[in-house]
């Protein structure tokens, strides 16, 4: 690939791209949640900006060290499962108020670059290598329109969270590159139609599976993991049958209480919770109950509030409600953008493939769900690997 699009800009896959909302690194969970009610979306781009950090008093030495930085950088993202996950620990479960004034910085990785930037004149090549490195997403600055420049500046002035150094970014993701590449398979026919089991990109190792009935809890760690591997969590029967998935992406797409019923469900009720349609009652009561068993008495309120149903315990313990836990209310319920299945993109139902499938059905059908990976199956649907968007990258690389 790399001799036959030497000249392609990443600037080309650009075209009509909205810009990037944006939070400050200072930011609070809770600008967070009212951010993504702003934008409709349920993730918001993290930056780090230096305005205003030197003073008059600070030392030339200082300024010119500053003068060689870019004034603004994006330093990641944080999405509503972030949130959903971090709300999952036992002490924020005890006690939901203290969530609101986290920082947004607690989601953004100290370590790997996730987040890279890159000039729009830069190659094709260089956006997948930056990617098989590591990155997930690519922040590439907009082309400026001059005629434009005007009527961005008011923008700019009127909110300032899509302009940074009075330059507006967007985002760059696998997702895109793949398209471009399906769009342009012709050039590739020759790789694109081999069966992937011969191409060497189904992953057998790096796969993360939990048992059906299994606590949905126990596969946190796993759930974080494969957000920051644009994959998900396989759900598994006793002989290693796949029957479903816990997705990130699906999970971003829940409210809050999707939390207290990680924390008290099954893998298998879990994915019952979130599938399409909305959580059946009789799971909604099982949570409920398992929330007054382990006394957490302020996680039970918000969801019964939520769920428009109140008991006696909820007035029993109406008295222990805080000014912290009302803003927690207020917060989640701007946080949200619609119902609860209005926002759910698919279902928890796993997507597959065979090892006989070929590299450019593969490729489609991921990018027909929008899904970054795909589970790959057996006969009996028994689960052998996953391919995933970095994996077909590899391929054309």
């Amino acid at each position: 690939m790399a001799a036959t699009l030497p000249a392609r800009q990443v600037s080309d896959l650009c075209l009509g791209k909205l810009p990037l909302r944006s939070l400050s690194i200072s930011a609070t969970v809770a600008e967070a949640l009212a951010a993504f009610k702003r934008s409709g979306n349920n993730c918001v781009s993290v930056w780090s900006c230096k305005h205003g950090q030197l003073s008059e008093d600070s030392t030339a030495a200082e300024k010119v060290d500053a003068a060689g930085l870019d004034e603004c950088r994006c330093v990641g993202k944080v999405c509503m499962v972030d949130i959903i996950c971090f709300l999952c620990k036992e002490e924020n479960l005890s006690n939901p108020g203290t969530v609101l004034q986290a920082p947004v910085s607690v989601f953004i990785r100290k370590t790997g670059d996730v987040v890279r930037h890159l000039n729009p004149n830069a190659s094709l090549v260089e956006a997948i290598d930056l990617i098989l490195g590591g990155a997930q997403n690519l922040v590439i600055p907009l082309e400026n329109n001059g005629r434009n420049s005007r009527k961005k500046l008011l923008q700019n002035a009127l909110s300032n969270s899509t302009f940074h150094d009075n330059r507006q970014y967007c985002w760059l993701t696998q997702e895109d590159i793949v398209r471009f590449l399906v769009n342009a398979i012709g050039v590739f026919t020759q790789i694109a139609v081999n069966p992937i089991n011969s191409l060497g990109v189904i992953d057998a190792q790096n796969i993360a599976t939990v048992h059906y009935d299994e606590p949905a809890s126990s596969a946190l760690p796993l759930i974080s993991q494969s957000l920051e591997m644009q994959t998900s969590v396989a759900v598994v029967d006793g002989d290693g049958r796949l029957v479903g998935e816990i997705s990130p992406f699906t999970l971003n797409s829940c409210g809050w209480d999707v939390a207290a019923a990680i924390a008290t469900l099954s893998a298998g009720d879990l994915m019952a919770y979130i599938d399409c349609g909305g959580p059946p009652e009789d799971l909604i009561q099982l949570m409920k109950e398992r929330l007054q068993e382990r006394n957490l008495v302020k996680a039970l309120e918000l969801v019964e509030e939520d769920s428009g149903i109140s008991s006696g315990f909820s007035s029993v313990s109406s008295s222990c409600s805080s000014s912290e836990d009302e803003e927690f209310r207020v917060g989640m319920r701007n946080g949200r953008s619609g119902g609860y299945s209005a926002k759910v993109a698919r279902r928890s139902e796993a997507i597959v493939c065979h090892p006989w499938s070929s590299l450019v059905a593969v490729m489609i059908q991921a990018l027909s769900h929008r899904a970054s990976y795909v589970w790959v199956v057996e006969e009996y649907q028994t689960l052998v690997g996953i391919v995933t968007f970095t994996g077909m990258l590899k391929v054309f690389r």
